[in-house]
């Protein structure tokens, strides 16, 4: 049996990121396994939701189970990587990077190659700090991500994004013509309340270039929302039509879903001030908008 006491320096409100924070030799698939067969209890009861909202004080175990069994192969522990990082900001408690796509932020199954922790363990050693990655991107979404640099500064920014106090803005190329102007796709996801703001920047031919912000934070929400409604993201074979993404690989040479966070704005988690950092649209999707500009 596995018992650990919630306290302030390894606090996380939710049930799955203390568990991910403070068993990090066993893998995600496997932690998300033991909550869902009733494996993980808090303070004496059986819990099912990873969701489920600690307190200060909690015990956490987690029994039946030993642990020995699930952790991760030597060649899959987590390693500090040299990695090239896009540095956007950064200052004593938080950095943004600019993400590029196909590179996944933690090992996970079937990741084979180095992650994005990874590399920020590297870079955090040489700098003396510990990253902790507080939201997510998509395996092929690039863009804007913040990272903190210690567990007191992660758990505010957790705090801010679950109050909605930081807001993100992406860029998306979608299937069809979207009547120019702005829109709001408010379908609720997976039995919760889930919105999305666009405004129409260009269109061509048989896609529109979209600016988008999220105000609420549901799984693949941009993708699923505009999928919903006839739009899909180009190159999103998830929730889009393939044959339609094949088409246009083959002609715009595009060889990922075409999703971007572009701005992050919130206001700092320690000092109080205003902050927006901007992350320039990547090469690939670069040449895809200039290839439909001049009418390829």
């Amino acid at each position: 049996m596995w018992k650990a006491e919630v306290n302030r320096r390894n606090y996380y409100s939710r049930l799955d990121k203390f568990l991910r924070r403070n068993l990090d030799e066993v893998p995600l698939s496997a932690i998300y396994k033991f909550i869902r067969r009733g494996k993980v209890y808090v303070n004496g009861r059986r819990v099912r939701d990873g969701s489920y909202k600690l307190e200060e004080g909690d015990a956490v175990e987690i029994r039946y189970v030993d642990l020995e069994n699930f952790k991760r192969r030597k060649n899959n522990t987590l390693e500090p990587q040299k990695m090239e990082i896009d540095i956007l900001y950064e200052d004593d408690h938080i950095m943004v990077l600019n993400k590029p796509a196909g590179i996944a932020l933690h090992p996970g199954k079937n990741i084979h190659v180095a992650t994005l922790i990874e590399g920020l363990m590297y870079y955090g050693n040489e700098k003396g700090f510990d990253p902790h990655l507080v939201h997510r991107l998509d395996l092929n979404t690039s863009g804007a991500l913040i990272v903190a640099k210690d567990k007191f500064v992660a758990r505010r920014l957790t705090e801010m994004f679950k109050k909605r106090e930081i807001r993100k803005e992406y860029l998306a190329l979608v299937r069809g013509y979207l009547d120019k102007g702005r829109g709001i796709v408010d379908i609720p996801l997976d039995g919760q309340d889930a919105l999305t703001e666009y405004e129409v920047l260009s269109r061509w031919r048989e896609v529109s270039y979209l600016r988008v912000r999220i105000k609420t934070g549901r799984k693949h929400q941009i993708r699923r929302h505009f999928s919903m409604i006839g739009h899909h993201v180009v190159g999103d074979n998830k929730y889009g039509e393939k044959a339609f993404n094949r088409k246009f690989k083959k002609e715009y040479g595009l060889k990922r879903q075409f999703l971007h966070c572009s701005s992050i704005e919130l206001n700092h988690p320690v000092d109080g001030r205003k902050l927006k950092v901007s992350a320039p649209l990547l090469e690939d999707l670069e040449k895809v908008l200039e290839k439909l500009k001049v009418g390829r």
